[in-house]
């Protein structure tokens, strides 16, 4: 811990967490960046399916680890006010079970931010897809004071689009994109504050956003803001 503590003093995103009665969203450390790996290398999806636009979890391993450790690396070393994406591991129990990502361009000025996600497989079907999307839009709107949360799924992506529904979400257009090399539709989704309230929920903590506040909107569009 005391090395957490030591790493913290430089990088306060480490002290961020979200909570609710069932899981906890924590910003990883290394070790938590090799657990993810692992975990995602078990599977997180039938392999008949995609339900990615970046077909990532086709690679073989060793490339698969290695790309996902550059992917989780160059979140942390191209983070800026200005740019951020917030890989946020999943725990349930104090297990690691997937990854709920937030990410923004120019959030202080826009308030806009996107999220996406993955669980490992033997965490699917027991509601926490639901209640770590939950938790990272307390995190946007709460916490940061998002005006919208966009995110997206492919047309038959049955069990995201009911996490959305249940959300609030709506649908908001489509793209043609490839999807293993085949153009399929990905549906748009948004969420706007005043959904979101409608379901905010009072059972939901945010720890050590203030240590860290300044890392995700420059302090002086916080001011103004």
């Amino acid at each position: 811990m005391a090395q957490l503590d030591d790493a913290a003093a430089y990088w306060p995103l480490f002290q961020l967490s979200v909570r609710t009665p069932r899981i906890e969203l924590r910003y990883p450390d290394e070790a938590a960046f090799m657990g993810l790996t692992a975990l995602a290398r078990k599977g997180v999806h039938d392999p008949a399916s995609m339900p990615f636009s970046i077909a990532w979890t086709d690679q073989e391993s060793p490339a698969f680890e290695r790309e996902a450790l550059k992917h989780y690396w160059g979140s942390r070393a191209n983070l800026s006010a200005n740019s951020w994406n917030l890989p946020m591991a999943v725990f349930v129990d104090d297990e690691l079970a997937g990854v709920q990502d937030a990410n923004a361009q120019d959030f202080a000025k826009l308030r806009v931010a996107g999220t996406g996600s993955w669980l490992g497989l033997e965490f699917h079907g027991r509601g926490i897809g639901k209640e770590m999307r939950a938790a990272i839009l307390h995190l946007l709107f709460e916490g940061l004071g998002a005006v919208r949360c966009v995110s997206g799924a492919w047309h038959d992506n049955g069990p995201s689009h009911g996490v959305s529904r249940s959300l609030g979400y709506a649908e908001n257009g489509e793209d043609l994109m490839l999807r293993r090399g085949e153009p399929d539709r990905l549906i748009r989704l948004l969420l706007t504050r005043a959904e979101w309230e409608k379901r905010r929920r009072d059972d939901i903590e945010i720890v050590g956003l203030d240590g860290c506040i300044d890392m995700l909107i420059a302090s002086e569009d916080k001011a103004a803001s």
